[in-house]
């Protein structure tokens, strides 16, 4: 097998050989014991700025790709999130294209006769994030009138999401965090939005890990304050409430908000530390998933499902448990860079000709944390062509000053 040089902690350099590539296997039939949607990042152009401010430019052909492999794996796409770098370099123009294209490309994949989608909709192959990062943070005031102005922003991004055929997702604003005086405020957005929409929605809670400007989200720094105003909007609209969405990593918290969830309220475990025995369950309740993580463990998340489907849930969990040291470290502090992690996957596996990331972000992580990310998914079977892996990774170290 192919072996890599690579480099150690103390400066030195250490022999290291991949193992055999693992025989992932696509779903037969639509996976139904649980509903998935792995958070997918974009994939830009090579020869596009790709700084920090520059306006977004995609490889499109490669980003929908991507979206086709996750497809064949029987997993819905998560677009449009924070995996997508919204927020982090991935502009509202951008972002609107993605979203039409995402919907779009899904349609063409239901007209095909891929069994393991057979009886899906457009709706369960994509969801999408609508926000308010459109606005100009500087520019939201405090009170009334930046309130005003976040509901205007949600509406709008909401159209582009019914336009394109997606679920839509109510991500978490960082100009509803500045404009609100209370949780008042939240439910006053939150309650208006969910009476307008014609199919029912998911509510994203995203925690300071990801996103440091959400501090005090849904009206308090204290979570279980803010977990009353949360249950309150639910409990109020749960006709119009597909599912939340909850990335705060304490899976205590999601494991107690999962149990007073009203009938039909799907709880989408985000907690990329924790999903093994999330969606795993408690013999009770168990969590369906929207998670950045499976972007990058996407046949073995498959596999999972599938092994849960099969009625074998001892080999689905350790399934997922063999990948939790990798999401452990690709999601490790600061954590809102694991996007880089993958987007390295990616790259390592040939699913993009470069390792660029919009707004330059394929720098927020550095050359042994990448090394150990390389090693780990080698580990969890995840390499999935190692030879070309192992190429790519000596390549990316030898740029890096990395010599054997």
């Amino acid at each position: 097998m192919a072996a890599v040089i690579l480099p150690t902690p103390s400066g030195g350099t250490r022999s290291y050989e991949l193992r055999e590539a693992t025989a992932w296997q696509q779903p037969a039939a639509p996976l139904t014991s649980r509903r998935a949607y792995a958070a997918a990042h974009v994939i830009p152009l090579i020869t596009a700025d790709n700084t920090p401010g520059a306006p977004a430019q995609l490889d499109w052909d490669t980003t929908l790709a991507y979206r086709h492999e996750l497809w064949s794996y029987g997993l819905g796409v998560a677009d449009a999130m924070d995996t997508a770098q919204r927020g982090m370099g991935l502009d509202w123009p951008a972002t609107q294209q993605l979203i039409k294209r995402s919907g779009a490309e899904a349609a063409t994949v239901l007209a095909g006769n891929n069994p393991s989608l057979r009886g899906k909709t457009v709706r369960d192959l994509v969801a999408c994030g609508a926000g308010t990062d459109q606005l100009d943070l500087a520019e939201v005031p405090t009170g009334p009138a930046g309130v005003q102005m976040v509901l205007n922003a949600y509406r709008e991004q909401l159209a582009v999401v019914a336009e394109s055929g997606a679920k839509a997702i109510l991500m978490a604003s960082r100009a509803l965090a500045k404009a609100a005086s209370g949780p008042e405020d939240y439910l006053s957005v939150y309650s208006t939005l969910l009476e307008e929409v014609d199919q029912p929605v998911i509510l994203h809670w995203l925690g300071t890990m990801f996103d440091p400007a959400l501090a005090g989200y849904w009206g308090s720094a204290d979570i279980t304050a803010a977990t009353a105003t949360f249950q309150e909007l639910i409990d109020g609209h749960a006709a119009k409430v597909d599912g939340v969405k909850v990335s705060l990593l304490d899976a205590a918290h999601e494991t107690a908000l999962r149990a007073t969830l009203p009938a039909g309220v799907r709880l989408y475990t985000g907690d990329d530390f924790n999903y093994p025995e999330l969606i795993h369950g408690d013999g009770t309740h168990r969590s369906d998933a929207l998670l950045g993580i499976f972007a990058a463990i996407y046949p073995a998340a498959s596999a999972a499902l599938q092994s849960y489907d099969a009625g074998e849930p001892d080999r689905a969990r350790s399934i997922l448990d063999s990948t939790r040291e990798l999401g452990l470290h690709i999601f490790s502090a600061p954590t809102f860079y694991y996007k880089t992690g993958i987007a390295f996957l990616s790259w390592l596996n040939g699913k993009q000709p470069g390792f660029q990331m919009v707004g330059g972000l394929h720098s927020g992580r550095s050359v042994l944390h990448l090394a150990r990310t390389f090693e780990l998914a080698n580990e969890a079977g995840l390499l999935l062509q190692p030879d070309l892996a192992a190429r790519r990774m000596g390549q990316y170290l030898s740029v890096n000053g990395v010599s054997a």
